[in-house]
């Protein structure tokens, strides 16, 4: 994810922002001004945002002061003029009680805030690294506007007050929320690094005048989706802008691919990526212990694989241990050179591809456009996000935002860069839940009433999926534990260094996910008979539309009547209309997520239909080509460029 949530408590925690935080990580000398200390450390002042601004008299993108934190952060929830509103009662003749009352926003709180830490891709806070100065103007625009998007949709579609006892009512903020939004500029390896961190107030006013508190645990539950939101809309206004376009990148194998610029090396990434090397192999060495750790007795602690859920323990542990200590920040300029040069003679990347970034991007982004549409398909986006959301989810019950993530997620890869229409990812949810997901809600409290957390699974059943594999009652030899508790944990194989053990691992959820959409896709195909006309909304025509034309072999025509549309064979739902309308649109394979397992699969199954076309062609005799024109036309009794095997393709 490229954004992160975590909350501020007033006290200790306050103060650790207050003094590293809103300085751009850096560390305030004390005793200094706050204004003074950012511009020591190169970054801009704080600037106040959201729709919430109006009820407390400031305007967006105001000036964030070291009092009007403390009082809102610090003070467990005051007015952030709070000093102001005082002074204010005091001279008109209130009560210090009175004054202080007026300057709070309801009952105090312990949890003051959420910072929301946003940062985009990494190959779009490179270009903004080494690009020239227009190009990092584009794209922090972006980024602020991605911000901006991100922020509304929570105050729309997340944030809730609870009031009433135990706070069974709940209501949107009316007025918006509070955030303050503090700009820093590298990482604490001293590498590129945009981000932007977002503390958000939970101090919310209600239809009646009163203030509130919002509920922390809704803007963590949909943390995934604003994360989704914030990638799509980040990168699709920096594409625009810049003639760009998106790619799908595989970081860990088994994983869900991450949208990257085109054109951008990966060793550009690794060189921003050092410390991910360092957690890496740390977390190999976690690893290593977790499987091989005993107890008293000899016996295993724990299971002999390492699942998901203890390998994000595990890296949360290793990220923790390899933190190192924050640098003295330096001005953004001074920065962007050094950045450059580091670059140059560290990266293993040509110096003429460094200095000319945005040209490499640009001319990937036309190859890109050229071969891929801009074609979203909502019923096949409905299928994919149903069967990965089902799977991905333990027991197959997902929300509502789950699906909204992963359709959001579902038109980035499809799109590529390009802006979508407003609320498109909510029509691909809507189609979601009402063909492919069954309510199965038992709302005891009116909590599991509203349409959020509406409990939901699969309509179909996915028994004939391959099931998650079970781990090994018994460790590998080679990592067996000693039966004696004193002796070290394990010998290091011979040879090896630490970080390089071959750790067994459950296998990743996103593997099982992308499987199930292409069992879904057949039950629907061998399911239904009915084929979508016109611009293709059918599932086996999207499959098909997007193969190579080499695999695709239709029956043979009729020769009485060559000049019409060759007809389906029995059980067969393919309409070749759609199909041809489709293939017009250039469908792009890695669109539609088709794997290479899942190609070779369907080459089989093509080449089997292709054969078996032909021997009904011996049978009946030589037949004529569909179309002159057709790009699908071939002779059966005579060698041509797409004669499938044959052909030896």
């Amino acid at each position: 994810m490229t954004v992160d949530i975590r909350v501020i408590r007033a006290g200790q925690m306050y103060r650790y922002y207050l003094r590293e935080t809103v300085v751009g990580d850096g560390r305030r000398p004390a005793r200094t001004p706050l204004r003074a200390a950012q511009e020591q450390a190169g970054v801009p002042a704080g600037r106040w945002m959201g729709r919430g601004l109006a009820a407390l008299g400031l305007a967006p993108g105001e000036e964030v002061t070291e009092a009007q934190l403390r009082n809102l952060f610090g003070e467990r929830g005051r007015h952030p003029d709070a000093d102001r509103i005082e002074a204010d009662r005091l001279a008109a003749g209130d009560s210090p009680q009175q004054a202080l009352k007026a300057g709070a926003l309801g009952r105090r709180v312990t949890v003051t805030g959420v910072d929301f830490v946003f940062r985009p891709q990494p190959t779009i806070y490179l270009l903004w690294a080494l690009g020239d100065e227009e190009t990092r103007l584009v794209i922090e625009a972006a980024h602020e506007r991605a911000i901006v998007r991100v922020l509304e949709w929570i105050e729309d579609e997340v944030a809730v007050i609870r009031y009433g006892k135990d706070g069974i009512y709940r209501v949107r903020p009316p007025g918006g929320l509070v955030a303050a939004r503090f700009r820093h500029y590298e990482a604490r390896s001293g590498r590129p690094l945009l981000h932007d961190h977002l503390l958000l107030s939970v101090k919310g006013q209600r239809l009646d005048g009163k203030w509130g508190s919002i509920h922390t645990t809704a803007l963590y539950e949909n943390t995934v989706a604003a994360s989704a939101l914030y990638n799509e809309l980040v990168a699709a206004e920096v594409c625009e802008a810049l003639g760009l376009a998106t790619e799908p990148r595989t970081v860990t194998p088994g994983r869900r691919p991450v949208m990257e610029i085109a054109g951008v090396p990966h060793e550009l990434i690794r060189w921003t990526s050092k410390r991910s090397d360092q957690i890496a192999a740390c977390l190999a060495e976690l690893e290593h212990e977790y499987v091989t750790a005993v107890d008293d007795d000899g016996e295993l602690k724990f299971l002999p694989v390492v699942s998901e859920r203890a390998r994000a323990k595990m890296n949360t542990i290793a990220a923790r241990k390899t933190r190192p200590p924050k640098q003295k920040t330096l001005p953004l300029a001074q920065l962007r050179v050094w950045w450059k040069v580091s670059a140059i003679l560290t990266s293993k990347v040509a110096a003429d591809v460094i200095t000319s970034l945005l040209e490499h991007a640009r001319a990937a982004a036309a190859g890109i456009r050229a071969r891929v549409a801009a074609v979203v398909d909502v019923a096949l986006a409905a299928v994919d996000v149903a069967a990965t959301v089902f799977v991905m989810n333990d027991g197959g019950r997902f929300h509502r935002r789950h699906l909204l993530a992963e359709a959001r997620r579902h038109l980035a890869l499809v799109l590529r860069g390009r802006r979508r229409d407003p609320g498109l990812d909510d029509q691909v949810v809507a189609a979601a839940i009402s063909t492919h997901c069954l309510d199965i809600s038992e709302p005891k409290t009116i909590r599991g009433l509203e349409a959020g957390y509406r409990l939901y699974t699969a309509r179909w059943s996915l028994s004939d999926l391959p099931a998650r594999r079970r781990p090994p009652a018994v460790p590998d030899p080679d990592r067996r534990p000693p039966a004696d508790p004193g002796e070290p944990a394990a010998p290091r194989p011979p040879g090896r260094d630490a970080g390089e053990w071959e750790i067994p691992r459950v296998p990743l959820q996103y593997e099982r996910a992308v499987l199930a959409g292409a069992v879904v896709r057949e039950k629907l195909r061998t399911t239904t008979a009915t084929a979508v006309r016109g611009r293709a909304y059918d599932v086996v025509a999207h499959q098909q539309a997007a193969m190579p034309e080499q695999l695709l072999a239709p029956a043979a025509a009729d020769p009485e009547h060559d000049d019409q549309e060759p007809e389906a064979a029995p059980g067969e739902a393919i309409d070749m209309t759609a199909l041809r309308a489709l293939r017009d649109s250039r469908t792009d394979v890695e669109a539609l997520d088709i794997t290479g397992d899942r190609l070779r699969h369907l080459q089989e199954v093509f080449a089997k239909a292709g054969d078996a076309a032909r021997a009904r062609a011996e049978r009946t005799g030589p037949v004529r080509p569909v179309r002159a024109d057709d790009q699908q036309a071939h002779r059966p009794q005579e060698p041509g460029p797409h004669r499938g095997r044959e052909a030896g393709h």
